[in-house]
């Protein structure tokens, strides 16, 4: 009997996971049709509701949004070398010299001396764009008048007009005329900016009169500057630019021409300022970030990724988009209302839900709302230590508590095993993106590490299979191809995103393609050793040799684009491909060694246990090691030129340590198992559905900033859930595709991605795997048993990734009338014509789509 474990009813997490799901679409439209409609793009948001996620005042939270860091080449495109004009006092410069510092790092970020303070400045962006800076503190020059009524044409025009003023007439009341003043001015110039029958500049900013720290001004400063008469004037402001509107219901306000960012006075924090009236230089960048945002949000192409979500409307697909999202959306009802024409109808609404083809189409379009439309909302992402290492802490726990032990020894790297590695691995990668830790070297060390880890178990897997089974048919081949990409695939097309963008599926199909050729050429001589190490080795330097040279991806690219209307870019995947370039070639040598201690019975040799006990405690200081080297590297690029050449210790380190002993080899977490099945999924799905904006953000099911744990709690388990079922639904549909094959098993052939549960029930009473054990037991010896049969044995214990080849589906899903309908009860159309259609359906797309 194996140890008792933390369990729940299936049933009951599939009824809360749909309820949750549910409830989050049904508060999201609500929110969006009650709340929402009249600001969709946001721009209200952006400019009046925000706070810092951090304590440095570095990362600024529009409330539902994300702001969007303009690169200087971007902003220069969004400007289009039109002119950028400011005017206004102190204030207004400051944020004139840091928005021109966005433009063109090389300009100033200050005046060169203070004798220039209250001067005129004019300096010219790369691009050729002149951001001019007027010194006008009560807006009322000749000057002012003129650039506010000329009437410009498209051409000549600013894009952006600042004007900023308020705390001069405050300062020198006596001679400026004070509040009165104030109005009558700012009363005028907004008169001439609406009435004038053609706009001033592209953008036009009125800045609200600044918030000062009384606590931090000069006295006679505080005297005249009080915060009671700022308050006023931004009231004044606030209604002069947005009047009280009585309109319809749901019917949108008449857009202003002129934008007030009430927002920049919630952003400034007293510490930040040193006189109570200049704040510091991260704040003030921040604002000039949200005029960019404002400014070029909406004009900049609206291709992925779509993390400009402030202030932005999503793009409307194009003809051929749309036919896509209506196939992809209606196929699962169509085939729903098909399959109860054709045969009995499901005893329960439950049980037609989980209809392979309808959780599909479903999941499909839940991620499309999810990412493509104001369904719900999107923020940046914010790392903390703390939260991070709470997250951590939080998923070990609920692998520990969910331990389940075996009555005998499952043997090296079983099934349970792999599944529990890929589950733990996968939650650190999703907490590592969720929190946007990326930035963090000792954090993202580690997580290449994990990786690499994927790539290994899938080198390992694959050989394994190849050695043992000598399976080179076309449908083990395809049934493999189709599980990792069907799902990719289908995202990259309804998501409008680029294919390789999902790196993962693409990196695993690649290396399991160059696995198969390198066991295929002489597969023959498999059983010969030094000739498949030989090949392998050969594979190697091919592939070494074939990244090394990039001419030769740039030029397999342009034919792809040309030919195919794929458009990838080469550098991109030079990178993923030769970050971990060996680590395959580590787990087929790894395969290589498994197989052969088993075929020569090694582990009866008298060494093997002081040999086993020597590889245990150098693991243990291998680890160490690691860990060591990586945090005292400079940062993660140093280490990323480390990376391929070390990361086989950490892995194979591992690997031995989780396989020292029985107990270890018998022990397995079923939360994580359960992750790791539906682990192909989750990392696809996290970067739309968990994540926002193609991964740039978060997804906020509740609206608020606050709300941000309830938010993770929520979106998790709608993540986790949707993913599991997505993963049943596409093993399933891989099932129907690949359908004449003489068998088809219902897990994933790739260790690394599997998904195995529908195939338990089968083979779980004949699940006994032979032991490669580290620290040899003589239990076996006692007993008279073999610890591992010779590879001439008729009859020998099954291992995981026998099952792979062998495993058949339950009955099921063999002849189910979806199946049927699928492909015809006379088998009219063969997996091959199906696979020929669907590529021919693709490069047909790929030549009609729209960049």
């Amino acid at each position: 009997m194996g140890s008792p474990s933390l369990s729940l009813n299936p049933l009951w997490l599939q009824f809360m996971g749909m309820t949750i799901t549910g409830l989050a679409v049904f508060a999201g439209l609500a929110r969006y049709i009650a709340f929402d409609w009249p600001d969709y793009t946001r721009c209200g948001q952006l400019l009046n509701r925000g706070s810092w996620l951090d304590a440095g005042m570095r990362n600024w939270q529009p409330n539902g949004c994300m702001l969007y860091n303009y690169k200087p080449v971007q902003a220069v495109a969004c400007l289009d070398s039109k002119p950028v004009v400011f005017i206004g006092d102190s204030v207004t410069r400051t944020l004139f010299f840091h928005l021109a510092h966005l433009l063109d790092p090389s300009l100033p970020i200050a005046p060169a001396n203070d004798g220039q303070k209250h001067s005129d400045h004019t300096m010219t962006a790369q691009n050729g764009s002149d951001v001019s800076f007027f010194w006008d503190p009560y807006l009322n020059s000749t000057h002012t008048l003129d650039i506010v009524r000329t009437a410009r044409d498209d051409i000549h025009r600013p894009a952006l007009l600042v004007l900023g003023s308020g705390l001069w007439y405050l300062r020198y009341a006596n001679s400026s005329g004070g509040l009165p003043s104030w109005e009558a001015n700012m009363e005028r110039l907004l008169a001439e900016i609406v009435t004038s029958p053609v706009r001033p500049a592209d953008q036009i900013v009125v800045l609200p009169v600044e918030q000062v720290a009384p606590s931090k001004l000069t006295q006679d400063r505080a005297l005249s500057m009080q915060l009671s008469d700022i308050d006023a004037m931004n009231s004044d402001l606030m209604h002069r630019i947005h009047p009280p509107y009585s309109g319809l219901p749901f019917s949108s306000q008449p857009a202003s021409p002129v934008s007030l960012p009430l927002v920049f006075n919630e952003m400034l924090v007293p510490s930040q300022t040193e006189d109570g009236l200049h704040f510091s230089g991260s704040v003030v960048k921040t604002q000039a970030i949200i005029l960019l945002n404002l400014r070029c949000n909406n004009l900049m192409p609206k291709q992925f990724p779509l993390d400009k979500t402030c202030c932005n409307s999503y793009p409307w697909p194009s003809t051929i988009h749309l036919l896509i999202l209506f196939v992809a959306f209606s196929w699962g009802p169509i085939f729903i209302f098909i399959s109860r024409r054709a045969g009995p109808k499901q005893t329960s609404w439950f049980k037609e839900a989980q209809n392979p083809a309808l959780v599909f189409s479903a999941g499909v379009a839940l991620i499309f709302f999810a990412d493509r439309s104001g369904l719900w909302l999107k923020e940046q992402k914010q790392f903390d230590p703390w939260t991070f290492a709470f997250l951590c802490l939080v998923a070990l726990f609920v692998g520990l508590a969910t331990i389940k032990r075996s009555d005998k020894d499952l043997g090296f790297l079983n099934r349970e095993q792999t599944d529990e590695w890929k589950g733990w691995m996968q939650l650190a990668i999703l907490i590592y993106h969720y929190l946007g830790a990326s930035k963090i070297s000792g954090i993202y060390n580690p997580i290449r590490v994990l990786v690499a880890s994927y790539l290994f178990m899938t080198g390992y897997g694959h050989t394994t299979f190849y050695l043992r089974k000598a399976d080179f048919g076309f449908f083990r081949v395809a049934q493999v191809m189709v599980r990792l990409n069907l799902l990719t695939l289908v995202l990259a097309y309804t998501m409008n995103t680029n294919y390789i963008s999902y790196y993962f599926s693409p990196l695993v199909s690649m290396w399991y393609l160059i696995i198969y050729a390198t066991m295929f050429i002489g597969y023959q001589f498999n059983d010969r050793t030094p000739f498949v190490l030989g090949k392998i080795f050969f594979s190697a330097i091919f592939v070494t040799w074939s990244m090394k040279e990039e001419w030769l991806l740039e030029m397999l690219f342009s034919i792809l684009s040309r030919l195919f209307g794929i458009n990838w870019s080469a550098r991109e995947w030079n990178f993923r491909v030769t970050l971990d370039l060996w680590i395959v070639y580590t787990g087929m040598l790894a395969a290589i060694a498994v197989v052969k201690i088993r075929d020569y019975r090694l582990t009866e040799h008298p060494h093997w246990v002081i040999t086993s006990k020597v590889s245990i405690a150098l693991s243990a200081l291998c680890i160490l090691w690691f860990f060591a080297f990586e945090l005292f590297q400079e940062s993660k690029f140093t280490y990323n030129r480390w990376h391929p050449y070390i990361s086989w210790i950490p892995v194979l380190a591992f690997v031995i340590l989780r396989n020292a002993s029985v107990i270890l080899r018998s022990a397995s977490s079923s939360a994580f198992a359960f992750i790791g099945r539906c682990s192909l999924e989750t990392f696809i799905i996290q970067y739309h559905l968990w994540l926002a904006g193609d991964t740039k953000g978060v997804l906020l099911v509740i609206p608020g900033t606050p709300w941000r744990p309830v938010n993770f709690v929520l979106s998790t388990i709608m993540f986790i859930y949707v993913s599991d079922q997505m993963a049943r639904a596409t093993t399933t549909i891989t099932g129907w595709i690949c359908s004449d094959a003489a068998k088809l098993s219902s897990s994933l052939p790739v260790p690394a991605t599997s998904n195995r549960r529908d195939a338990d029930a089968v083979t779980s009473n004949e699940d006994t795997t032979a032991s490669i054990p580290l620290q040899s037991s003589n239990t076996q010896q006692k007993n008279g048993g073999e610890t591992s049969p010779g590879p001439d044995t008729p009859v020998r214990s099954r291992r995981w990734i026998d099952r792979l080849a062998e495993g058949s589906a339950p009955p099921s899903q063999s002849r189910t009338t979806g199946f049927r309908i699928w492909q015809g009860e006379n088998e009219r159309y063969g997996t091959k014509t199906k696979l020929l259609i669907g590529i021919g359906v693709m490069w047909a797309t790929n030549l009609l789509w729209s960049y």
